[in-house]
């Protein structure tokens, strides 16, 4: 038998054997931009098909939470950058080639739009709040009449935001656990998930509830089954797929993984959700937060396991 050792010569500091770059604040960013898109697609399917009025925590609250999330999301990943002051020229040219560009410029749109909706609702959620000027009045007019054209720009837009947190990693040819084509789908699946259990947890309409219940548990489902595709896709894969696959299954992040991820965040809230639904009494709460946990863990254990995995050979 003979044993050959390889050997790696590259050695780029904090790039190549293993990235590191990418730490908690963009784990952070990634789950509440995840958690935002979720949101902003549910409201603005609801005003698109005009039924609004049956999920008011959604169009209200939900969408002021989204976009204090994005906020926070934004500030986390200027945090990260080594050159923050450098940031906007990302807007001064659109690359359709970089997910990185286009993702700009949709969190940019997106956030002035969620802001006018937001402004729309204001004095409807703060009603002891008055404008001090005439202008402001109108202007909280003139976007309350126009909330179901914002809910269209919104829609597909929302959509590419929660792909785009996925895609985000996918691009990274050079880290296997990364390169996978399941990413978007499942970062967007993941994402409509915590959206909804965000909504669950701050709704006090019993229908609204209920309605998001079945929801998240169509989601939960589907999202096991992005996760199951995607291990199956690296195990039938190459050895460096393989070898990828092993830090989740076998490795220093499976506990991570299968403890806090697959069972805690999102088989055992699947679970309550169904005996939820067929008519027994559960605490919406407790699901809601740990779907809504487990999508958090879900983008840490991406994003530095992710950072690991190279190409060797």
């Amino acid at each position: 038998m003979q044993e050959e050792i390889f050997v790696s010569g590259r050695n780029i500091p904090h790039i190549d054997p293993i990235l590191q770059v990418w730490h908690f604040p963009i784990s952070l960013y990634l789950f509440l931009g995840g958690m935002a898109a979720g949101i902003i697609f549910f409201a603005s399917l609801f005003t698109v098909l005009r039924k609004e009025k049956e999920v008011q925590t959604t169009v209200k609250t939900g969408m002021l939470i989204a976009l204090i999330g994005i906020v926070i999301g934004l500030i986390a990943l200027l945090y990260d950058l080594t050159h923050m002051f450098y940031a906007w020229q990302l807007y001064t040219t659109i690359r359709i080639e970089s997910p990185m560009s286009w993702g700009a410029w949709v969190l940019l749109i997106i956030t002035f739009l969620l802001t006018f909706w937001v402004f729309s609702y204001f004095t409807e959620m703060f009603p002891k709040w008055d404008w001090k000027f005439d202008f402001l009045k109108n202007l909280e007019k003139f976007f309350q009449k126009n909330r179901r054209i914002m809910a269209m720009i919104m829609l597909p837009l929302s959509i590419i935001l929660g792909v785009y947190t996925g895609i985000l990693l996918s691009a990274f040819n050079a880290r296997p656990l990364w390169n996978n084509a399941i990413l978007g789908p499942l970062f967007l699946t993941s994402g409509l998930s915590t959206g909804a259990a965000a909504i669950i947890l701050f709704s006090k309409d019993h229908f609204e509830k209920h309605l998001f219940t079945k929801i998240d548990l169509a989601l939960v489902v589907l999202e096991l089954g992005l996760i199951i595709h995607m291990l199956m896709g690296m195990y039938a894969g190459s050895h460096v797929q393989l070898e990828a696959m092993q830090i989740l299954v076998g490795g220093e992040f499976t506990l991570m993984f299968f403890g806090f991820v697959v069972i805690l965040g999102l088989i055992v809230p699947g679970i309550m959700e169904g005996i939820e639904l067929m008519g027994h009494k559960v605490p919406s709460y407790v699901p809601a937060l740990l779907v809504l946990i487990g999508g958090f863990i879900f983008r840490i254990v991406m994003v530095e396991a992710g950072q690991i995995t190279r190409y060797l050979y």
